[in-house]
């Protein structure tokens, strides 16, 4: 099918562009922005609205499948209709779709060798993603927030803005396997609080206790929706110059993993989970019943920062005796090797780990090395996405509802801003060539100043009453989370 498209390419000329006699012809394939050249899609996605160099005034497209369908797209950026869009998609599944292109430029057209993109046979059924917004910077928390995006057009709204909660930051919104009923996130600052909500109600939460080292930092939901995985961490940031470049680390000076009983606000300690070694990013098995973490042999810090390489462990959990296991097990001993494994995420059918492998540390959005691997829990293999990753940082990953599709952060657009991608993973664990979320005018990537990063798919849109939370932020009324004896 994709040999039969190739070849047809060539066939596939612009019709009626322009009033211009002449059109150029040429044998390259265009520089378009995004780069949408050979993606993958869902059928239903936005519009995947691109642009040429800013050399050429016009730009003109057509997207045809095998049918003689087509859709086109002229002005000053190739924009396509919703609607259109989605009906040229959705009536090719598992097909390929073939794009001709040509620029305005010197008062006349340039038209350019077709390219194609698929559209998936895996459908994406979510609303969209959430995700956390806000301009880079180490000292003020600026115009942060939680915005919510529905995928298949272009609608973005706020869950919760910094502007309603002034020199407060807050952190990421983590929901329960897409759920938009049971979400968190925690809120930083002099009212700080984690804020739990299920089935539209919501407490805030004071996590800090006398037996734990900090509030809680990195948390994840048991599937039941009456447990979640936190772990409470001393957070420190280390900024260096070397090789003309700027680093920026952030690291623990401690951290433990703990288990919080949603229902009684009770936290369930285990000393495997509490050695003096440094535990973080919990997360729960699609069953529940194994709790994986991150691991690393306590070093020095910040004088040995690059020498903290951390492991991918395992202990069960049964949450009806809310006991753990007597062991922990390591699945990844990337110590060994001088590497770090990072944020891991769990496939909601059970079959993958998805996580992040880096030189070092456990915060990878700020490594270059970072890359994104497949850990299959049914033979123990590993495999780094390699369509997916590129020579920057991909981290903040996570899983739609049907474990097809993942969407990360990635920095590969200028090395500065963390923007989204989106990918398909297929049954063998195999990654198609990632899509940048689509905006309705592609200049938005060029001008915006703000930064992306923790997203995840929501099933359905969020609904976060936003009246109320104003003054019960700033009430400082907090119910207390007690150690369960």
């Amino acid at each position: 099918m994709k040999i039969y498209l190739l070849a047809a390419l060539t066939a596939i000329s612009l019709l009626s562009i322009s009033c211009s006699r002449e059109t150029v012809l040429r044998e390259e394939l265009p520089q378009i922005f995004p780069d949408y050249i050979g993606v993958t899609v869902p059928a239903g996605v936005a519009p995947l609205n691109f642009d040429l160099p800013e050399e050429y005034s016009k730009v003109y497209a057509k997207v045809s499948d095998r049918q003689g369908r087509s859709i086109t797209a002229k002005g000053s950026y190739a924009g396509f209709n919703v609607d259109k869009w989605h009906k040229l998609t959705e009536a090719n599944v598992g097909d390929t779709l073939a794009v001709t292109v040509a620029g305005f430029k010197d008062g006349k057209w340039e038209q350019f060798r077709s390219f194609m993109f698929f559209v998936s046979e895996y459908p994406l059924d979510d609303y969209g993603m959430t995700y956390r917004k806000f301009a880079p910077g180490y000292e003020t928390y600026s115009r942060i927030g939680i915005y919510q995006r529905n995928i298949h057009n272009f609608d973005e709204e706020p869950i919760l803005e910094g502007t309603l909660l002034p020199g407060q930051c807050m952190g990421c919104h983590t929901a329960n396997a897409t759920s938009p009923d049971q979400f968190l996130f925690h809120l930083r600052g002099k009212h700080g609080a984690t804020v739990v909500q299920r089935d539209g109600q919501r407490k805030w939460l004071e996590t800090k206790t006398d037996k734990t080292i900090g509030r809680t930092a990195y948390s994840y939901w048991h599937p039941s929706g009456e447990y979640i995985a936190h772990s409470n961490n001393i957070i420190r940031q280390l900024f260096w110059t070397g090789n003309n470049e700027r680093y920026i680390e952030v690291y623990d000076e401690a951290s433990d993993v703990v288990v919080h009983n949603v229902n009684t606000d009770e936290f369930l300690l285990n000393p495997l989970l509490r050695t003096e070694d440094f535990e973080t990013y919990p997360v729960f098995s699609s069953d529940g019943k194994t709790l994986y973490f991150c691991s690393a042999p306590k070093v020095e810090v910040p004088a040995r920062a690059e020498d903290l390489h951390y492991n991918l462990c395992s202990i069960a959990f049964d949450k009806d005796t809310e006991s753990f296991g007597d062991q922990v097990d390591t699945l990844i001993k990337a110590s060994a090797l001088g590497k770090s494994v990072t944020f891991p995420r769990p496939s909601y059918d059970g079959r993958w780990i998805l996580y992040s492998y880096a030189d070092f540390g456990n915060f990878p959005i700020n490594h270059k090395d970072a890359d994104l691997w497949l850990l299959d829990l049914e033979d123990g293999s590993t495999h780094p996405l390699e369509r997916a990753n590129s020579s920057y940082s991909e981290s903040f990953h996570n899983w739609s509802s049907d474990s097809h599709w993942i969407l990360f952060a990635s920095r590969r657009g200028d090395s500065l801003y963390s923007c989204i991608y989106v990918a398909e993973i297929d049954e063998d664990g195999n990654a198609s060539k990632p899509f940048l979320l689509p905006q309705k005018d592609p200049s938005f990537y060029h001008k915006t100043l703000f930064t992306f990063n923790v997203p995840d798919f929501t099933k359905e849109k969020v609904d976060f009453k936003i009246k109320g939370a104003y003054k019960e932020a700033f009430s400082d009324e907090r119910v207390q989370v007690r150690i369960k004896e």
